[in-house]
């Protein structure tokens, strides 16, 4: 039992027990540290007692029976049932599935064995590790095998069931995510970027200032690829509103505009995000050719779900009707719809509905135009511009099956 509970008990609850001022949990993790010293007085004091157990039964059954084979045959059946009964399955079993409390009642125990007989064990592991090195065979080269891997970490948040919240569940989950993926993942798609074109009239600028939801805009010349800065709406807002308002005090309080690698990873533009005070960058390609707008909020946002303070926007609010369809914008991320719908659309490539379409069908698509991708059946509503403006997602089988 004590051999069974100390190597199945739970290492990371010990640390919190020992932490928490547990005793036994303490002088379990001490003795964990030296598992060849452990398992030595653990195995010592197991094959004594069960040889002695023999011994006995055989000096009564020949005081008993003398030296009939027959006796001593029985009595070897019934000293190994009682072995594997009282000694072996039921305490094992017991160890097994109370192994964290056992450990740390055991462990005083062993300790003072471990102590008594530390000559003798130290004597027995001597042989132990020169046959050990005959084998070329390392007891040190496995220290790290109780340290979880970042697979194995995600893979308990996700089965720890009622020990955490469902909600701080899908936030763990999303952190683990964060080093793979980058900011192309989660950005505003250029085709979806408002922005205040110099070119346009003031009054048409002054309204844009006055009825955004966003607080930061970049500002063009006619073309989006020829930003010239970022402007804060919020500090412009009163001076928007005078009547001697025009571009060059839109030029005079633009901020320099930020530039972001398309793949750049989500994690590391956090940290930079957070470092340098800076709120929004503008996504480019190797060519310096503008694909996106990414800010911290979306960065937030894909650890924590959508604020109930975003932009007023219906994808937002993605979800099956009661038909088993979804109307979805072409420019709606793929990884978003994943996450909603449960689908398993491809990542990899294309960020967008768009672009995945696009990609598959090597051609822009005909309004009309059904296909199947990785099951999903998508139906081309309307086209325009050269883009794929809204779509019609089915719900697979097999998600309605569960459904």
């Amino acid at each position: 039992m004590a051999e069974t509970a100390m190597m199945a008990a739970n290492r990371y609850r010990l640390r919190s027990l020992a932490a928490n001022g547990s005793k036994g949990a303490a002088l379990a993790l001490d003795l964990l540290a030296k598992t060849d010293r452990l398992l030595g007085v653990i195995l010592l004091f197991n094959n004594l007692i069960n040889a002695a157990a023999a011994m006995l039964v055989s000096v009564i059954t020949i005081e008993l029976f003398g030296e009939e084979e027959w006796a001593l045959g029985v009595a070897t059946m019934l000293v190994t049932f009682l072995i594997l009964v009282f000694s072996e399955i039921t305490p094992k079993v017991i160890g097994a599935n109370h192994a964290d409390r056992l450990a740390s009642v055991v462990s005083y125990a062993l300790t003072f064995l471990l102590k008594a007989t530390s000559f003798v064990v130290s004597f027995v592991n001597i042989f132990v590790f020169g046959l050990l090195k005959l084998l070329g065979l390392n007891p040190s080269d496995d220290n790290d095998r109780h340290r979880l891997a970042p697979e194995e970490l995600r893979a308990l948040v996700i089965e720890s069931g009622q020990y955490i919240p469902q909600k701080h569940r899908s936030i763990l989950v999303n952190l683990f995510e964060l080093e793979d993926i980058s900011v192309e993942d989660v950005m505003t798609p250029r085709s979806s970027i408002e922005g205040i074109d110099l070119a346009d009239p003031i009054d048409a600028i002054k309204h844009q200032i006055a009825t955004s939801y966003h607080t930061r805009l970049p500002v063009f010349s006619e073309e989006m690829d020829d930003i010239v800065g970022i402007l804060h709406l919020r500090r412009m807002l009163g001076r928007a509103m005078g009547a001697d308002f025009d571009k060059d005090d839109i030029k005079a309080v633009l901020q320099d505009p930020y530039f972001i690698p398309s793949n750049t990873p989500v994690f590391s533009q956090l940290r930079f995000f957070q470092e340098n005070r800076q709120r929004l960058g503008l996504v480019v390609d190797e060519y310096g050719e503008l694909l996106g707008l990414v800010t911290l909020e979306d960065i937030i946002e894909e650890l924590i779900g959508k604020f109930t303070t975003s932009t007023p926007d219906s994808t937002d609010r993605v979800g099956w009707d009661a038909d088993g369809t979804v109307l979805v914008d072409g420019s709606h991320a793929i990884r978003d719809l994943n996450r909603k719908l449960g689908l398993n659309l491809p990542v990899d490539g294309p960020k967008t509905i768009n672009g995945l379409l696009i990609e598959h069908l090597q051609e822009i698509p005909e309004t009309g135009l059904s296909v199947k991708i990785d099951d999903v059946p998508i139906e081309v509503i309307q086209t325009q511009d050269r883009m794929v403006r809204t779509v019609r997602i089915f719900m697979p089988k097999a998600t309605s099956n569960e459904n």
